[in-house]
């Protein structure tokens, strides 16, 4: 196809004769950014689309991509082009309203490259509707990417000395006024190109509730930490920003991360967004009874208890300074549930995929315990546990199931516990205790079966067998010896996390904050 055929499919397209067209080479700057860059010849007219494509592109496969310079008049419909020679500068201008956070494109021009930007200032107020007598500020839009490069541009100096030229785009509007900053968000086109530049809509998710949205906001990527969280409170109707934490979203499990951001911990939003060079667009919220500065000088500890004698658990969340001890929280929950007496001795087990892993001492601070991956079960020390025997073992008791894959293999489930046996105690006397401890129907009972477990692998006892001989004293990892209960595991089947255990029996769980 010859240029001119190709001008003739323009006028059919657009309706724009083919005298009336004038075409620009589109071209790609060393800053990465595309303007026109020269007008096409008629040496350039005169070659077929196909060669002319070749001539102006060096890469083979590239496009032909080309700038329709037209000019409209009052009544748009096309008029003559001005001449174009080699004094003259092609500027796009844009139109900034900070009233109305709007940046618009108002038209082109043709100036000289020896006069100066306040030469066509007239022309610029009637492109904008602006009053004669508006001073106007000129700024050059230079690039977007990777960051917004844009600058003030002197109405005195000489288009030359301004280093413009063909393709170049100018953004003005009139001056900011010393109260501008604070009536409005963006008050001069580079604030405003900046938040265009990295604005970014977040997705809010309670963390109680972390796979539904609840609102989002637009909001600036370089937003500070202050910025973020004032955001969140005012839509939110909290009055102390303070009491809102966020938590980061992990963009592999799309859950939120297991821990959430520390006060003032993170500079911009940008950096609660990033999650191994992935960004995501989702943020996770709570509203905290107290400022998070506070909360984060205390160690909070999610505990459940269990009753010494009736079937209930209660999880407390137990706040406390972080050079507490163990004891203190175990002080702290004392005033908080109900004993089976007043002189009750708590103790505070870890508890992990339903076996209990360590006691705490009372005198170990809590600042490095965690919470997130382990259950930590606060219980009443039993009073025989108190007096032990010379011969008396304490022992490890775990429910268990065979795992249905590989028979020699258990599975745990419900909750673990300690018990005393005796030192000639047979296991017809240990059940009779489990039963009693645990409630169960006889009917249920009699077909539960008793293994001595060590490493998974259960070894079955008889009625008449000595319990304690087969538990080695000094053993390592305790827990990887215990009294296995084999039975079904009748609980309702719900999704769970680790530290989540599911009860044998359901019992009924009180929450308090």
């Amino acid at each position: 196809m010859t240029f001119a055929q190709f001008k003739e499919e323009v006028a059919k397209e657009f309706g724009i004769p083919t005298q009336f067209q004038r075409f620009w080479l589109w071209a790609k700057r060393q800053n990465h950014t595309y303007r026109p860059n020269r007008p096409l010849c008629p040496q350039d007219e005169a070659h077929t689309v196909g060669q002319l494509k070749e001539l102006v592109n060096k890469a083979h496969n590239a496009e032909l991509k080309l700038f329709l310079e037209v000019e409209l008049g009052l009544d748009l419909k096309p008029l003559p082009l001005p001449d174009k020679t080699r004094e003259d500068i092609f500027l796009f201008f844009k139109l900034y309203e900070p009233e109305k956070e709007q940046l618009r494109y108002v038209g082109r021009l043709f100036v000289k490259a020896s006069g100066r930007p306040q030469d066509i200032l007239l022309k610029l107020r009637m492109l904008a509707g602006f009053s004669q007598d508006d001073d106007i500020e000129l700024y050059e839009e230079i690039k977007f990417e990777p960051n917004v490069m844009c600058e003030y541009i002197d109405n005195r100096l000489l288009f030359r000395s301004c280093q413009l030229e063909d393709g170049d785009i100018i953004c003005f509007q009139k001056p900011s006024k010393p109260d501008s900053a604070d009536r409005y968000r963006f008050p001069d086109v580079p604030s405003f190109l900046t938040y265009i530049r990295n604005r970014q809509v977040v997705h809010f998710r309670s963390l109680e509730k972390p796979k539904d949205d609840e609102f989002c906001l637009e909001m600036s990527k370089i937003f500070t930490y202050d910025q973020v969280v004032e955001k969140v409170a005012e839509k939110l109707g909290v009055d102390d920003p303070s009491k809102i934490r966020l938590t980061s979203h992990n963009c592999y499990s799309q859950q939120p991360k297991p821990q959430p951001i520390k006060y003032r911990g993170v500079e911009r939003l940008l950096d609660m967004l990033i999650h191994y060079n992935q960004t995501s667009d989702i943020l996770y919220y709570e509203v905290l009874d107290i400022p998070l500065p506070e909360l984060q000088a205390l160690k909070t500890l999610k505990v459940t208890y269990h009753h010494a004698t009736k079937d209930e658990v209660s999880v407390h969340s137990i706040r406390l300074p972080k050079n507490s001890t163990v004891g203190d929280v175990l002080n702290d929950i004392k005033t908080k549930v109900e004993l089976s007496h007043t002189n009750a001795e708590l103790r505070l087990l870890e508890v992990f995929y339903h076996k209990i892993y360590k006691v705490f001492a009372p005198n170990e601070k809590i600042e490095n315990i965690n919470d997130q991956y382990w259950t930590l079960r606060a219980e009443e020390v039993p009073e025989e546990e108190k007096n032990l025997g010379p011969f008396d073992r304490l022992i490890h008791v775990y429910h268990f199931t065979k795992d249905t894959q590989n028979q020699t293999q258990v599975q745990n489930f419900g909750e673990p516990f300690f018990m005393v046996i005796r030192e000639d105690e047979t296991l017809s006397s240990i059940k009779e205790r489990i039963q009693k401890k645990l409630k169960v129907p006889d009917e249920d009972f009699s077909k539960w079966k008793f293994a001595y477990i060590s490493l998974g692998r259960p070894d079955y006892f008889e009625d008449s067998d000595t319990v304690a001989l087969k538990f080695q004293r000094n053993m390592y990892g305790a827990w990887e010896q215990y009294l296995g209960l084999e039975h079904p595991d009748t609980a309702p089947r719900k999704a769970h996390t680790a530290n989540q255990n599911r009860h044998s029996f359901e019992r009924p769980v009180k929450i308090y904050n």
